[in-house]
């Protein structure tokens, strides 16, 4: 396997994150070597420092308080034996109280250094043997109070001991000079090892990141750039254009699945291109069907009006010639002949009343298509007004809202649908009591942009499996003997209401009485939404 191969499957094996977390092992890896190397290097320039400040340089401070103290001692005995006065000999005995103090704390800190410690050891044996020699009986020959000149023999002799002092400390002083010597040589190198590793170590840094950024490029951005530019020219049109992958393991993974949707892609445009030579056939179906809709239309108001002019003439005339028979050759009919009379006009009557009621149903939405703010209140206003004279006749009760809400529509519709629904209540009341009809009106909860509105009664009630029947034209729960009418009237308010954008059904949770439930949009957002609207007063 060539490295260019084994480099790519090595990048296609592992993912964009292990290769993150590869990266940052290796920089890791990297930062606690050269932590620990320069930790290392520190300590070394520290001890080497320490050493030199703490012991060297200190020894080398003692090692002179030392030859001091022997100075000391020997100008004071030699003082003494020439004045013969006990004040001299106090340096000569301080001298020897400091000797022992000084020597051991210069031992102390040579403790480590045996060349040091021998310089040290021949120093105090040389004093020893000066004073042994020398000194204590050169202070004992002195009687106090009586001077004397001493010897030349004596003089010379203590002379020549106090030089080979002075030899062993010259020698101690040399030792300590060329220790303080190689304690500073030895701080400089250790300074400069240390600086050059730390250095080697910033380089190495530098080089193992530039080299894991390189490695990244080529095994992860580049294969990202590559996969970028495929989408984008398949973005740009090129359907055609396939993706491939390369990278890790995830970036030919994520390659793989966009190359998958490209062909879905593919598919779904062959299918929509199909989709829609359908479609613009079937446009072209629907505009045809348009056209003869809109012929068909005009044809249906051209009916519509024959309807209401020309087929309710004949249907007068029917009434009014039977009536003319009733009262022209009444006395001559007897009562069967009366009836079929009574009949005749009756039906003539009901026939009118249904096709005026027919073109009422079909004219909405169609005829007089106004949209304009209409308040809920003035249209109920109106059709209370019409119907005056079933009110006053039945005693019936209507309460409803101080206010009522403003909506968008047609003022004659509506009027329309508050006039069947009191009228079917009044129309439907229960024999027992007289009719009560309450309206309600608040924001729907389910859409807050809609009103919700109740018209209840107190009527005989529908149960609820005709719930859904007396919304159908022409479909009566009761026989016309018993309520007259046509069967249209709910019909109508159920169209009146999809009309206006909202819905209507009956509550069959009421088992005392009717409630219809309708909706209708808002007019536009109220000023204050959670008005519900429900303080009545009563109409009588």
């Amino acid at each position: 396997m060539t490295d260019g191969a084994s480099r790519t499957w090595i990048g296609r094996r592992l993912t964009v994150q292990s290769w993150f977390y590869l990266v940052l092992a290796l920089m890791m890896l990297v930062v606690v070597i050269g932590t620990a190397v320069g930790a290392s290097l520190l300590d070394r320039t520290a001890r080497v420092t320490d050493e030199l400040l703490e012991q060297v340089q200190p020894a080398q401070t003692e090692a002179y308080r030392l030859q001091a103290t022997l100075v000391n001692q020997e100008t004071g005995v030699r003082g003494y034996a020439i004045a013969a006065d006990r004040q001299f000999l106090e340096p000569y005995t301080q001298g020897r109280r400091d000797e022992a103090r000084v020597a051991a704390r210069l031992r102390s800190l040579v403790a480590d250094r045996p060349a040091l410690l021998a310089d040290l050891d021949a120093v105090q044996r040389g004093a020893a043997d000066w004073r042994d020699t020398y000194a204590d009986p050169l202070a004992a020959s002195v009687t106090p109070g009586r001077p004397r000149t001493i010897d030349q023999h004596t003089a010379d002799r203590g002379k020549v001991k106090f030089d080979d002092l002075r030899a062993l400390w010259t020698k101690q002083d040399r030792d300590l000079a060329r220790a303080v010597h190689d304690g500073r040589r030895n701080l400089a190198h250790e300074r400069n090892v240390r600086n050059a590793v730390l250095t080697g170590i910033v380089v190495l840094f530098v080089l193992t990141g530039l080299t894991l950024a390189i490695l990244v490029r080529l095994l992860v951005t580049r294969p990202l750039e590559s996969l970028r530019e495929a989408s984008r020219q398949v973005a740009g049109g090129d359907f055609d254009h396939v993706i491939k992958g390369g990278g890790p393991a995830d970036l030919a993974a994520v390659a793989a699945d966009v190359e998958g949707m490209r062909q879905q892609i593919v598919a779904e445009l062959a299918a929509s291109r199909s989709q829609r030579d359908v479609l613009t056939r079937q446009a072209a179906d629907l505009d045809a069907q348009a056209v003869e809709l809109r012929r068909s239309n005009a044809e249906l108001e051209q009916f519509a009006y024959v309807a209401s002019h020309d087929l309710q003439e004949p249907l007068r005339k029917v009434a009014s010639f039977c009536q003319l028979l009733e009262k022209r050759y009444g006395d001559q009919l007897d009562q069967r002949g009366l009836q079929y009379i009574d009949f005749a006009v009756d039906g003539a009557k009901r026939m009118q009343v249904l096709i005026n009621d027919l073109l009422t149903f079909s004219r909405v939405g169609r005829v007089n298509d106004a949209q304009v703010p209409v308040g809920l209140d003035q249209a109920l206003d109106k059709a209370l007004s019409n119907l005056t004279v079933a009110v006053e006749e039945s005693g019936a009760g209507v309460d409803r809202p101080d206010t009522l809400p403003e909506i968008v529509g047609d003022p004659t519709l509506l009027a329309m649908l508050w006039q069947n629904l009191i009228g079917n209540a009044l129309k439907f009341r229960d024999p027992d009591r007289p009719p009560h009809v309450t309206i309600t009106c608040a924001v729907d909860p389910d859409r807050p942009d809609t009103w919700l509105v109740y018209v209840t009664d107190n009527g005989i009630g529908i149960p609820p499996e005709f719930a859904e029947k007396v919304f159908v034209i022409f479909q009566r729960l009761h026989s016309r003997d018993a309520y007259g009418g046509t069967g249209i009237g709910l019909a109508l308010c159920k169209k009146i209401v999809e009309y206006h954008g909202g819905t209507i059904w009956l509550d069959t949770g009421r088992t005392e009485g009717t409630r219809f439930c309708f909706t209708l949009p808002f007019a536009a957002v109220p000023a204050d939404a959670s008005d519900p609207r429900t303080e009545k007063k009563a109409l009588t």
